[in-house]
């Protein structure tokens, strides 16, 4: 690559690529060359070494494997101890990690005094602002379990590609310029007081259509790929609003004025050493 040079390279990266990879990719691929020639030498590489060194690499990675296999053979006999019935992992979304973190945190949903006292549990509650004319809802609290929600709303991620119910609100609040963050909260939240109901009732959770009808879980994941999916272009338009609203906000005067307003602590009243003398 060094002997071709810069100049025949990038006309031979311009004509591949369409244009798309210039003068500015040929002149790295050079410097990459020269410092691979400068680290193994005029020798070139050694791959008796380099064979040595991937059959080390190999040889932990197939440890990993078999401690990450005993754990999950010990999570599933915990969890069958604590969830005989598999209430937890008929929810969609749910697999074998999630219900085992979501049995093990909960323990026993009748210890709660109500369905709102477990999603406080968890922290997917929003925070309230409230005085004597108004009050005002905005992001979640976290003040709960942060694995049982991290897991939480990853099931809330993927129930919304199983469940039409669950993937109508996501669409409903995606159509409304939610955040997707936002909106899986949003999701995480009534999948958690689903899953707690069914834990409660000790009822499997029933996958349903939006009027109601039971389905099956390839039934749902037809059903939401065909009424429930998100035009890109709306996640684009999304996106870039997004954007231009924080611009905004970081160009507003009050984000400026808040940004160099004085501290609120004492001044630093002590003379230099200047002063001093």
């Amino acid at each position: 690559m060094i002997r071709l040079g810069q100049a025949r390279l990038a006309r031979f990266l311009i004509a591949r690529s369409r244009g798309a990879w210039r003068q500015d990719h040929a002149a790295g691929l050079v410097v990459a060359a020269k410092d691979t020639l400068a680290l193994w030498g005029p020798a070139g590489m050694d791959f008796a070494e380099l064979a040595d060194d991937i059959g080390h690499e190999a040889e932990q990675a197939l440890f990993l494997t078999r401690q990450i296999k005993q754990i999950d053979e010990r999570v599933a006999n915990l969890y069958a101890e604590a969830d005989p019935q598999g209430i937890v992992a008929s929810a969609p979304g749910v697999g074998p990690v999630i219900s085992a973190v979501i049995a093990g945190r909960i323990g026993d949903p009748h210890r709660f005094t109500s369905l709102a006292a477990i999603r406080a549990y968890t922290g997917l509650v929003p925070k309230v602002s409230q005085s004597g004319v108004r009050k005002v809802e905005s992001s979640i609290t976290k003040a709960g379990d942060p694995l049982l929600r991290e897991m939480l709303f990853t099931a809330a991620d993927q129930a919304r590609k199983i469940d039409p119910q669950i993937a109508a609100k996501y669409q409903r609040l995606m159509v409304g310029d939610r955040h997707h963050d936002s909106a899986i909260c949003h999701l995480a939240t009534q999948l958690l007081t689903r899953i707690a109901t069914c834990m409660r009732t000790g009822q499997p959770y029933a996958l349903r259509d939006v009027d109601g009808t039971p389905i099956t879980e390839a039934e749902g994941r037809a059903i939401v790929k065909e009424r429930y999916q998100i035009p890109a272009r709306h996640r684009d338009n999304l996106r870039h609003k997004q954007m231009r609203d924080r611009r905004k906000q970081a160009a507003s005067p009050e984000s400026q004025k808040s940004q160099s307003a004085p501290t609120s602590g004492p001044a630093n009243t002590k003379p230099t050493s200047r002063q001093v003398a």
